[in-house]
């Protein structure tokens, strides 16, 4: 099929989105309570504005997914991304040095492909073969690039600096981003976003009835899960930091 000429420039302006808001974050710095997060103010107001486009439109259409669309057919559906996104996921896995678990996800595709009928069963994991969610901002970690600041991404969400340089490549790196025609591309991200927020719908209920800063909650909630995935699943204690010491003041943990 013939490439579609505008797909570099949408990718760009894509990923040069991602890179602005690092930016113009970068150079908004203030004052936080919390040395990880020197942005807050910005970080705030973008997380503000994720919130309430969440509520006006993403909530609303996914829960109407829900109601319309029986279960059988979402979990086909997120089958069906889910091991599409196994093929990204194998090629983090070797990059990160884990060749054992990126041989798993090759094998998770060709089965879930095959006995699974196009990705919609999830046979594999009856199989004993592990799924791995792994993206290029882990891979660098892993590669000892430190996370950075944490910034809010607008529409993107809760991520810092080294994430945002991964984002860009898992951008690019996105088997849909090569699906022709465009119509069926775009109807294919449309349809996955769809059905991923409406997996997420528990949790936000959760969140909302259990934090009593929302902001916070997630900032730390999202440094403890990719700090533990960076190290796999076994990240080593963190040194104890005084948030009253200037920022970078570490002292041992208390006895």
């Amino acid at each position: 099929m013939k490439p579609n000429p505008c797909l570099p420039f949408l990718r760009g302006i894509a990923a040069g989105l991602g890179a602005l808001s690092c930016v113009v974050l970068a150079g908004c710095a203030a004052t936080a309570p919390d040395p990880r997060d020197p942005f807050e103010g910005v970080n705030r107001a973008t997380y503000k504005f994720n919130d309430t486009l969440d509520k006006i439109v993403l909530k609303p259409v996914a829960q109407g997914y829900t109601a319309v669309v029986p279960l059988p057919v979402r979990n086909c559906v997120g089958n069906v991304f889910g091991n599409i996104g196994d093929l990204y996921n194998g090629a983090n896995s070797l990059l990160e040095g884990y060749v054992r678990d990126a041989g798993s996800d090759v094998c998770r595709v060709a089965v879930n492909t095959t006995v699974g009928v196009l990705g919609c069963f999830d046979v594999a994991s009856g199989f004993g073969l592990t799924k791995h969610n792994r993206d290029f901002g882990i891979t660098l970690g892993v590669w000892g690039l430190q996370p950075g600041a944490y910034v809010v991404l607008p529409l993107f969400g809760p991520s810092d600096v080294r994430d945002a340089l991964g984002t860009v490549v898992d951008h690019y790196a996105d088997p849909l981003g090569y699906v022709y025609p465009v119509w069926e591309r775009n109807t294919a991200e449309v349809v996955r976003l769809v059905d991923t927020r409406a997996s997420l719908l528990g949790a936000g209920n959760l969140l909302q009835g259990a934090a009593l800063d929302e902001y916070v909650f997630v900032r730390d909630g999202w440094f403890t899960r990719r700090r533990s995935q960076v190290y796999n699943g076994n990240p080593p204690d963190e040194p104890y930091q005084d948030l009253d010491q200037p920022t970078g003041d570490v002292k041992p943990p208390p006895k």
